[in-house]
């Protein structure tokens, strides 16, 4: 597949674009160029703004670089083309049958707490687990600000003070806050709220470098409460094949009990919670 000799004024940022995800997924031209089944000259004509590949030609090349559908909607206007993936809100219209699905997983899991968070960890819904166990702690309803789980955690006036395994917890969160990204791509955003939690009491920079936490399967989230420790692991649930921005960046988060005493001690706060 040959690539236009189409030009427009924004070769060169497509240029940049394209070296920057090829050097984020460390791959070489000539590598790109085998799994995205293109010529390797393609690829430098491109990236030194000599040429601009068809739509067909961009797309494979997203597809081998593992871009987030925001991304390669950037791609796509770089190289003129108009976007082809929606970028509506999670509730829009389009998102109804993916929202209801989430709906239905959120009351399936109750009595245990779930939620649903954007790219950004803010909670979008949940189920009504949810904010009765939290509330068991914490009051929801006088914290500021967007709803966020990462800021509930590391926040002192927060879940902080009742997490058992505080440090570990917290080095966890960072490593997943690396992992779960959108395409293993920590962008301006992701950078501030990482600063964000940073900037809590007694938060260290160096519980930012991943690292091994045990041979455990998982790590525990611990709470404590009335002088018991509730030990919970969270499972997270994503779109199998999206084809908008929104449904590429929701994420369903279900905690579950890690062990029996957990479980029975949870049924019991959840009464009480009523």
């Amino acid at each position: 597949m040959k690539a236009s000799l189409k030009t427009t004024p924004e070769i060169s940022e497509l240029g940049a674009l394209l070296r920057h995800w090829r050097d984020l997924r460390g791959k070489s031209q000539f590598e790109l160029s085998l799994e995205a089944g293109i010529s390797q000259k393609q690829i430098s004509f491109v990236e030194s703004g000599r040429s601009v590949p068809n739509r067909q030609t961009l797309m494979s090349i997203a597809r081998v670089l593992d871009v987030p559908l925001r991304d390669r909607n950037t791609l796509f206007l770089a190289a003129g083309y108009a976007p082809i993936y929606s970028d509506g809100a999670w509730d829009s219209r389009e998102m109804k049958s993916v929202t209801h699905a989430l709906q239905r997983l959120l009351r399936q899991h109750d009595p245990f707490p779930a939620v649903v968070m954007d790219r950004y960890w803010n909670v979008l819904m949940t189920n009504d687990s949810a904010p009765r166990f939290f509330n068991r702690f914490v009051d929801l309803d006088a914290r500021q600000g967007p709803r966020n789980i990462l800021h509930l955690m590391f926040d002192p006036a927060g879940m902080r003070p009742f997490v058992a395994n505080w440090e570990e917890t917290a080095k966890s969160l960072f490593e997943r806050v690396y992992r779960e990204s959108i395409g293993r791509v920590i962008d301006e955003k992701t950078k501030a709220l990482l600063a964000a939690l940073l900037a809590y009491p007694d938060v260290k920079t160096e519980w930012t470098q991943p690292i091994a936490l045990g041979f455990m399967p998982v790590v525990p989230l611990s709470f404590i409460r009335g002088g018991s420790v509730l030990n919970y692991f969270s499972m997270v649930t994503t779109v199998g094949t999206p084809q908008t921005v929104a449904a590429q960046e929701l994420r369903l988060e279900s905690m579950f009990p890690a062990d029996e005493t957990t479980e029975a001690l949870h049924l019991k706060l959840m009464k009480k919670a009523r």
